[in-house]
């Protein structure tokens, strides 16, 4: 029995995520290829805003960029359960983020507020009512980890444990491997923080999903079919293979058929 999930994350767990793109219908066609999703219309209020199910429950969101925010590029958005939406958008303030979109209500599924962390990553924070996010994580072809990608890993580590009051456990603190991974206050593990140095210039500091996959060779190959750029081949690393691909209209995310390191090493 795979986990399915159907109360709100606690707050500071990536609880959600959902892409913004130019063509929601050729996204909607690209990622049902690529990891099987029932991808649905939402009802005309939701502004041509569409919902990825699998096993009948919510896995990811495909939404067309806001119209106001002005040129951007296709991204995933990952979102930070809050209990309050409206005092996290506060607290990230004053941590030395910066609130891109005031808290708003969405429908009656929830309060949401987009907000970008002291190095100016972006990320989404959302208070769960009728929609409690994920609903399936852990299995082919959902949400299975959540990773900040920082050039200002010190920086990054003091905003999100102001904010969240995440806690971390080192898996790496060399120049060639600084990594964190996070748990939220009274949550459990659920992501990392990586010191990344191979950021190229002029690329933002970024969430980044990973999705679990049967097999990571044969998604990559479907994914370069469908459109999809390979950023980092398929490689094999403690936590199982995995790769880095941009989706067809450039959006970054990850795949990986995840594994127990051996004995003696880190616990995910």
């Amino acid at each position: 029995m795979m986990p399915v999930r159907n109360e709100p994350w606690p707050a500071g767990t990536p609880c959600w995520i959902d892409c913004q793109v130019d063509d929601v219908q050729a996204a909607r066609r690209f990622y049902a290829g690529l990891f099987g999703w029932d991808i649905q219309d939402g009802p005309p209020e939701a502004g041509g805003y569409l919902m990825a199910l699998l096993g009948g429950q919510p896995v990811a969101g495909i939404g067309p960029k806001p119209q106001d925010a002005g040129p951007m590029p296709s991204v995933w958005t990952t979102y930070l359960a809050a209990e309050d939406a409206d005092a996290t958008a506060q607290a990230v303030a004053e941590a030395g983020g910066s609130v891109v979109m005031p808290p708003f209500d969405v429908l009656d599924v929830g309060r949401m507020a987009v907000a970008a962390d002291s190095g100016g990553a972006v990320f989404g924070i959302w208070q769960a009512k009728a929609h409690t996010g994920v609903g399936r994580y852990g299995e082919s072809g959902t949400l299975v980890w959540s990773e900040l990608h920082t050039r200002d890993y010190q920086g990054a580590r003091q905003f999100y444990a102001q904010v969240f009051g995440y806690t971390y456990e080192d898996l790496g603190d060399t120049d060639e491997f600084r990594y964190a991974t996070f748990t939220p206050a009274g949550g459990e593990t659920a992501g990392g923080i990586h010191h990344d140095l191979n950021l190229p210039e002029g690329v933002p500091n970024y969430w980044l999903p990973w999705f679990a996959v049967d097999d990571v060779d044969a998604t990559v190959a479907k994914g370069r079919e469908l459109g999809a750029q390979v950023l980092f081949q398929p490689m094999d690393s403690p936590y199982g293979r995995m790769s880095i691909l941009a989706g067809a209209q450039g959006e970054v995310f990850a795949v990986i058929k995840p594994q127990m390191p051996d004995a003696g090493g880190a616990a995910g």
